[in-house]
């Protein structure tokens, strides 16, 4: 027989059994996935640099189109180019011997001469320019000269290199060497200059020798300078090659240009044009990178 509670008697509770709640699913990101935005950054970026002068490319060209498909144009449009070049296009390292070599070839050899001209100017002209920026006296005998010859076209040069050297291939190279060493004496000398005074006095602190001097604090604080004359000095060394090859011949985008006028070849001087834009369009910003990288955290003073 079951008992009863009193009434009135304190009457405990069970506990409540506790509420299961159902499992919370996490979703974990996809492998790759925070790699999204930065490759969509990377992608808007490359449209916004690239867009622009392919667009104005296009437009140009069909403008070009337009003017020149008359029968009585002087030049021919952008389609008679491919046409009546399409063999160098294609086949651009043919070599059937003396100057009938391909695109490819007349560009390596305009571009060897270029950079042996082009090194020795860097050479030089940084030496000057630091030799000009560091010495009062060395800057008021130096800099009227330079002033004086860097004004002379670079093809004024030719005849007198061709007189002393009486060959053409170092004619050519002492050309690109005179055209491009002045912008490199005068911003390395600037950059010099422009050396802030606290440099100075904190080599002079920790007593730093000449060789140390112009090794950690020079050089770094004159390179912003420095690399902006490098940029206008490759520039100009791509002009000068082009123009004393037309004179000197021999094997050289600027031999292969005048060749192809001689012959009224236009289509050929129209596609040699388009590679030497390309190829010193590269040229600078070959440069440009490199100083980029070696100036990077270095500000212009």
């Amino acid at each position: 027989m079951s008992q009863t509670a009193p009434i009135g008697a304190d009457v405990t509770p069970l506990p409540t059994p506790p509420v299961r709640r159902a499992a919370e699913v996490i979703a974990l990101p996809k492998p790759g996935a925070a790699r999204l935005p930065k490759l969509s950054a990377h992608a808007n970026a490359a449209m916004a640099n690239v867009l622009p002068p392919l667009i104005t490319l296009v437009l140009l060209i069909g403008l070009w189109e337009a003017l020149c498909s008359s029968p009585s144009s002087a030049l021919p449009p952008p389609s008679q180019v491919i046409t009546d070049t399409w063999q160098l296009i294609v086949d651009p390292f043919y070599d059937n011997g003396g100057n009938d070599k391909g695109m490819a070839w007349q560009l390596l050899a305009s571009l060897k001469r270029v950079a042996l001209g082009y090194a020795l100017a860097v050479v030089a002209g940084v030496a000057l320019g630091v030799l000009v920026g560091q010495s009062t006296w060395a800057m008021r005998g130096l800099d009227p000269v330079f002033q004086v010859l860097r004004t002379v076209p670079p093809l004024a040069w030719l005849p007198l290199s061709l007189a002393a050297f009486r060959d053409g291939e170092p004619s050519a190279i002492f050309v690109i060497f005179i055209t491009a060493i002045w912008p490199i004496i005068i911003n390395t000398a600037v950059g010099i200059r422009n050396i802030p005074s606290d440099y100075r006095n904190v080599a002079q602190v920790v007593k730093l020798n000449g060789l140390e001097y112009f090794g950690k604090i020079m050089l770094p604080a004159a390179a912003p300078y420095i690399f902006t004359g490098l940029r206008i000095g490759i520039g100009l060394s791509w002009l000068a090659i082009v123009a004393a090859e037309m004179l000197i011949g021999g094997v050289g985008i600027g031999f292969f240009i005048w060749d192809a006028w001689n012959s009224s070849l236009i289509s050929d001087i129209i596609l040699a044009l388009v590679y030497v834009g390309l190829v010193g369009f590269v040229l600078d910003r070959i440069v440009a990178f490199i100083g980029s990288r070696i100036t990077r955290g270095v500000a212009a003073a």
